[in-house]
């Protein structure tokens, strides 16, 4: 966290590298306290007794409320300007809330509930999205967006490495306590993240409805939102969602679990690293792209194949591989063909109808799962991986 501040403060509107750091340890408790639990989960949904079905509704849920809240957030960032950091406050209020919830009960709708508030904290994502883009001039905006990006892989990283081992030595309730003590340390990191000043920015007056049609008049602003969408899907099925009961199906004990987040989230980090600090011409992003969506494709076709913890590891690094392309390849697309004066409101419909594949996608899965089986989870979702590589190959942009 350090040595991203280091290079932050490069490109900083002279803020101090105090600053940085406190912003970054704020990030690094947002998504800690969201995502510590995450990996084994649906392992600790299966044993409380729930069924494939209500797993996917339960994982599912976290998006309902992404998708309420992330776009009127998006669209509203400019009025809501002073109550920014009110805002990210709430969002560790709500994460701290679900962990003690999850601590203390196991009954369906208050977990269900639980993963509506976790969404919730989630959808304030765009409120420190915004309040880092101010710590830098305009044209290094996207270097911020890349840096924030890093930060989110490789707090994502930490927590699928760690949480298995923890639940093997602790119990299941320990990344529920880890995830409420964290969320507390968040508060405080958020409460004295420094603001800055945008008093003189030029002001416009702010019609909802003219921003939501010109928004989403943006070209190609649809296809990218569906395209992360897909991935969206494809991520919180895997190795947020199915992938560890899949690996669970095969023999793997949760001590074990490390070396299959690590095999997924470590080529995912590098290669998002990789994009931020080497500049791909935007010319390639398409193909690019309709590769990435193929190798996952086929990497989800092999999973329900693997027999051994080396063989689903290699699979997840292939798939992790895969969507460390997509991911900062989509959000960099959204940047270049939004115009200055809808940024803001093209990134909040992006961010709020992406979280439909977080909705939907688990919940399609647990159903297929109930009444198929676990492998044609990963099938069913490889078929649509591959379909949506070809709607981009052959779309025409206007």
């Amino acid at each position: 966290m350090l040595l991203i501040a280091q290079i932050s403060l490069t490109y900083s509107r002279q803020i101090s590298l105090k600053s940085h750091i406190n912003f970054n340890l704020a990030v690094f408790c947002f998504w800690f306290s969201i995502y510590i639990y995450v990996p084994l989960f649906g392992v600790y949904l299966e044993n409380i007794g729930f069924s494939y079905s209500a797993i996917g509704i339960i994982l599912g849920a976290y998006g309902v409320t992404q998708i309420v809240f992330r776009l009127p957030l998006g669209i509203l960032s400019d009025v809501l300007h002073k109550i920014r950091k009110h805002l990210l406050i709430g969002g560790f209020i709500c994460a701290f809330l679900s962990c003690f919830i999850l601590i203390y009960f196991e009954a369906f709708l208050l977990v269900l509930f639980a993963r509506l508030l976790a969404g919730i904290t989630a959808s304030m994502w765009v409120m420190a999205t915004v309040l880092y883009s101010y710590y830098f001039t305009p044209d290094k905006a996207a270097k911020a967006m890349g840096t924030m990006q890093f930060n989110t892989v490789t707090t994502q990283l930490i927590c699928m490495a760690v949480s298995g081992f923890l639940i093997h030595l602790f119990g299941w309730n320990f990344p529920f306590w880890l995830g409420a003590i964290t969320s507390l340390l968040g508060i405080y990191f958020a409460w004295n993240i420094k603001e800055v000043d945008v008093k003189n920015q030029d002001k416009t007056e702010l019609n909802v409805k003219e921003y939501l049609k010109s928004t989403n008049s943006i070209s190609g602003l649809k296809m990218v939102t569906f395209l992360s969408l897909i991935a969206h899907a494809v991520l919180f099925i895997t190795i947020f969602g199915f992938s560890p009961l899949m690996a669970v199906s095969i023999g793997i004990s949760e001590h074990n679990f490390v070396w299959l987040m690590c095999a997924f989230f470590i080529p995912h980090a590098l290669i998002s690293l990789g994009l931020m600090v080497f500049n791909l011409d935007p010319k390639y992003n398409r193909m690019v792209l309709v590769v990435s969506f193929i190798f996952t494709a086929l990497f989800l076709i092999c999973i329900p194949f693997a027999n051994s913890l080396l063989s689903i590891s290699l699979y997840h690094a292939g798939l992790g591989l895969a969507l460390g392309f997509i991911f900062p390849l989509l959000l960099s697309e959204v940047v270049k063909i939004s115009p200055n004066d809808l940024k803001m409101s093209a990134m909040g419909y992006y961010q709020s109808f992406y979280a439909l594949g977080i909705l939907i996608g688990p919940i399609v899965a647990g159903v297929v799962a109930e009444q198929a089986g676990l492998k044609d989870v990963f099938l069913y979702i490889a078929l649509i991986t591959f379909i949506s590589a070809l709607i981009l190959l052959f779309w025409k942009r206007n």
